[in-house]
């Protein structure tokens, strides 16, 4: 008997434990953030000892690229809360701060990581964040790869889009090639930039040709995302020392290698496209520039342009000469594209006088909004269409 009744304290313990977030004195739920009938959205956070609330949103943007804060009101039981404006459709990042303290909504479980930070999200519908939900359509596979680098000397790690029916089909894929920009890794397209809703949902449309993406680490002192590497748990950094070494445009053959190798792809220059954002539309520049005939496709979402002075790898040299060559072959698509606040702006202008000068064909782009993934979901959303067709 006292055995029994030990086993059932015991199991009583474990369910206690599997349970212990579960709201078993019936407390007030707190909604937040809550969908509100009119377009606006109410945030709140209970903080029975704090002095100071506030929000902190990209919904609340009143300077480019530069979040701002709002006071949050105390109300009943210790909540605090603050309703927004009316707001557009987009997926919108935001956190608390408490008595200077910045912290995550705990009422909020969906949270993406950008670089070091951490932040709740939440989708408005009804216009374009539609093509970043998850909607009962056909999806693709998302895969994690480990690839073997002689260059680099290392294994290192790839996300990689399949698209729906790849398993089942016999039928070669053209492939996209999709780099993050600076403080990114192989997983920034996929949670920051909503890469495989939005070409499962613009496949299912019949919009976007189905296709691969691989999406790479561009940071080749790291072999995969923090956390997911022998290194181990590190905070990340967005200026690695690799940045403008030359070493993941020089290498980069061997993920083209690696692809072709393992999945069923086209293998000429039409079936391939490359684009990145920022550091990334750096690297498609310069990969596409530095091997001329491999991609019939090439976008550059708010490219950095020219490396510092001290890069000396000879990736970066002759650039005129490689665009030259570039312009020559035959190509489908030069794509370049940025909104008017960005601050590689004037960058992006004296590159297009450059291309104008040379009599190099390119589409261009030019947005509202400045440096953020809210342009560059859409120029992912835009280009993708334009692909093998």
């Amino acid at each position: 008997m006292k055995k029994l009744i030990l086993l059932m304290l015991l199991g009583c313990t474990q369910i206690m434990y599997a349970q212990e977030n579960l709201n078993f004195g019936r407390q007030r739920e707190i909604i937040s953030p809550q969908t509100n009938p009119d377009g606006t959205f109410t945030f709140r956070l209970k903080a029975p000892n704090a002095k100071k609330v506030e929000i902190q949103g990209d919904f609340l943007v009143s300077k480019p690229n530069t979040p701002t804060t709002q006071e949050m009101k105390l109300g009943t039981d210790s909540v605090w809360s603050y309703t927004s404006a009316v707001l557009p459709s987009e997926l919108y990042s935001y956190s608390f701060i408490v008595d200077g303290l910045k912290i995550r909504d705990p009422n909020n479980v969906y949270l993406i990581r950008d670089v070091s930070s951490v932040v709740n999200v939440f989708l408005v519908g009804n216009g374009k964040a539609d093509l970043y939900m998850v909607k009962d359509v056909p999806h693709g596979t998302v895969a994690k790869r480990w690839y073997q680098s002689a260059g680099l000397k290392t294994s290192r790690r790839l996300t990689i889009y399949t698209p729906p029916g790849y398993e089942a089909s016999k039928v070669n894929y053209p492939v996209l090639y999709l780099l993050h920009g600076v403080g990114g890794d192989e997983e920034a397209w996929m949670q920051l930039g909503r890469a495989s809703q939005i070409l499962d949902n613009l496949i299912a449309a019949g919009k976007a040709r189905p296709m691969i993406v691989v999406m790479t680490n561009g940071h080749t002192s790291n072999t995969a995302a923090p956390g997911e590497s022998s290194k181990g748990l590190y905070k990340p950094i967005m200026m690695t020392p690799d940045v403008f070494n030359g070493d993941m445009e020089s290498y980069f053959k061997e993920i083209i290698d690696f692809t072709e190798k393992n999945y069923r792809t086209g293998k000429t220059q039409h079936d391939r496209a490359i684009a990145g954002l920022s550091m990334g539309g750096f690297h498609s520049l310069y990969i596409s520039a530095n091997y001329p005939k491999t991609f019939g496709y090439v976008g550059l979402f708010s490219p950095a342009i020219l490396p510092p002075a001290s890069a000396a790898s000879p990736i970066y040299r002759d650039l005129d000469l490689k665009l030259e060559a570039q312009k020559k072959n035959d190509y489908n698509l030069y794509w370049i594209a940025i909104g008017k606040t960005d601050f590689l702006y004037k960058n992006v202008n004296e590159f297009r006088k450059k291309l104008d000068g040379m009599s190099f064909k390119y589409d261009y782009k030019e947005s509202e909004g400045g440096h953020t993934w809210s342009n560059w979901r859409d120029y992912l959303s835009e280009f993708t269409p334009m692909l093998f067709k």
